[in-house]
């Protein structure tokens, strides 16, 4: 009797120990990034977050993160992480554009965005109110959306008025930004961001769209020295989790990835990735004496512009989306402008 009581509490103890150890198990996860880690991005929100990871995990998680390309390349990403080749991965959703449709009223011209952590905020809230834009998302699991300060008009002269926009040779993405450019009367041009320094250098354009981390990342302040302050246009990302990995995660794991993610995350990292770019523009350029030249552009120039090239090419959008079965496109766009208003 006594040996079987003490063989059951063995089995006891031997059990308990096994759940302990399976409870403290680390796992690990693979991140594919496609910035350098030494970037402005990977430094200030990526690095921080893993840790935030870790530590929200108690020491559980371990997150390996694959820098510049090596495990996925940028426009793989989002087919690498669905089929599993990473657990997590960092993704330039306007390399898809028709992937998810309805967030991309978030990169429409002219929108009234302060700052990455208010677009980001707004895009998360999109996300988290409407089916449909959820559903954009359904092939992977979204850890975080968030977008881009607004991107600036970097200029070797300076553009302060509608009319100086004529003839502009102006760096801008395709689609809407492109659309933006005509109606303001620039001449759109379309250069990938690297080539961006030697065209401005070598007068091949007057001008590019770009937020404050792209102008520290590379060195825009080198060759030009005007900056339009104006809300012309944002990008928008997400950090996307393999979805069948995610899902065989313990509950209690998830939960612990979800806070410091979603809506907290994405105000993370639209303020770390890219609105604290800005104070390290000034500091490399005092370092260097460079002349920065800020303009902010005044409420009733903006309102013109957003006039002439923003309000006409939402109501384009929304008459594209509604053709394509979208029926809820004019309210992601209204909601979407109530979020960034308030």
């Amino acid at each position: 009797m006594h040996e079987t009581r003490r063989a059951a509490l063995a089995g006891l103890i031997v059990a308990s120990f096994a759940c302990a150890s399976a409870a403290a198990q680390e796992i690990k996860l693979t991140l594919a990034d496609q910035n350098s880690p030494t970037g402005w991005g990977p430094s200030h929100a990526l690095q921080p977050w893993v840790k935030q990871v870790e530590e929200a995990t108690k020491g559980r998680v371990k997150i390996e993160v694959y820098p510049s390309q090596t495990l996925i390349k940028g426009v793989d990403r989002w087919k690498g992480i669905r089929g599993g080749i990473a657990d997590i991965g960092w993704c330039v959703q306007g390399y898809w554009p028709e992937q998810t449709p309805l967030s991309d009223v978030m990169s429409l011209p002219f929108l009234p965005i302060s700052s990455a952590e208010k677009g980001s905020e707004a895009l998360w809230k999109l996300y988290e109110k409407f089916p449909s834009m959820k559903k954009e998302y359904s092939e992977i699991e979204p850890l975080l959306l968030y977008t881009s300060s607004p991107n600036l008009l970097v200029s070797k002269r300076p553009v302060k008025t509608l009319d100086e926009f004529k003839g502009l040779k102006w760096r801008v993405l395709g689609g809407p930004p492109t659309e933006m450019a005509k109606a303001l009367g620039a001449v759109p041009t379309l250069i990938p961001m690297p080539d961006v320094y030697q065209s401005l250098d070598k007068g091949v354009v007057d001008g590019a769209a770009a937020p404050w981390e792209a102008v520290q990342a590379f060195r825009l302040y080198e060759v030009a020295r005007n900056y339009t302050m104006a809300p012309f246009y944002v990008a928008y990302f997400s950090l996307c989790a393999n979805k069948q990995k995610f899902q065989s995660l313990p509950q209690d794991v998830r939960s612990a990835i979800m806070s410091v993610s979603g809506l907290a995350g994405a105000k993370f990292w639209g303020r770390n990735f890219f609105d604290t770019a800005e104070q390290g523009v000034i500091e490399r350029a005092k370092a260097g004496n460079y002349e920065l030249n800020r303009y902010q552009v005044p409420p009733d120039e903006l309102t013109r512009w957003t006039k002439i090239a923003g309000e006409p090419i939402w109501n384009e959008w929304v008459k594209k989306m509604e053709g394509k079965g979208h029926a809820n496109a004019r309210e992601v766009l209204n909601t979407a402008l109530d979020l960034l208003k308030n």
